[in-house]
């Protein structure tokens, strides 16, 4: 292989594609369109029910400046964080959770109803898959544009997948060895 080649496959090698939703505050009505399209594509089957609790992005009103906040769902955290503070604006009582995007024990957010399990944004990443997420398609004040563009990666990023974090959740509930029992018991079924 040629010199030229080799750096070539390096430079690719080194480049990832980051897909990133902006929001643009000065733009979003609070409609909670995002939330519903969202929650509809995860339904299963899909597009079959909404349910806001079920969505991978919240609308909450941040009232000390007046504008509605689109939150994505970010990465679970097994440890709540210690900003407890609370805010008291125009009578109503916030704390920092409600503009935060992890999924963490300490609330409810982002945490599918059933389950308890973590969510989180996937981008709605489907095999076709899609020009763009749902919630910036139906958001018709251009508050949420997609965009994706290239980075360069130092080293190889271990992500851990869906189940991963889905299973490391459930055996912090209810312990290793319950899950381990369903597990086997799902199995035997079949």
């Amino acid at each position: 292989m040629s010199d030229e080649k080799t750096k070539q496959k390096t430079d690719e090698a080194t480049k990832k594609v980051v897909k990133e939703i902006k929001v643009d505050l000065d733009e979003c009505i609070g409609c909670r369109a995002c939330e519903m399209a969202c929650s509809a594509f995860h339904a299963r089957p899909r597009f079959s029910a909404t349910n806001p609790a079920r969505s991978r992005i919240r609308v909450v009103f941040d009232e000390l400046n007046d504008v509605y906040v689109p939150t994505r769902a970010g990465d679970y955290t097994p440890a709540e964080c210690t900003g407890r503070h609370k805010y008291v604006i125009n009578g109503k009582e916030y704390n920092e959770c409600s503009f935060c995007g992890v999924s963490c024990p300490a609330r409810d957010y982002f945490k599918e109803p059933d389950s308890g399990l973590p969510l989180k944004c996937d981008m709605c990443e489907e095999d076709p898959t899609l020009e763009e997420p749902w919630c910036v398609k139906v958001c018709r004040c251009d508050c949420l544009t997609y965009e994706e563009r290239e980075e360069d990666v130092e080293e190889e990023e271990v992500s851990r997948d869906e189940m991963e974090i889905g299973l490391e959740s459930l055996a912090n509930k209810y312990g290793m060895d319950e899950v381990l029992d369903a597990v086997a018991r799902m199995s035997s079924k079949g």
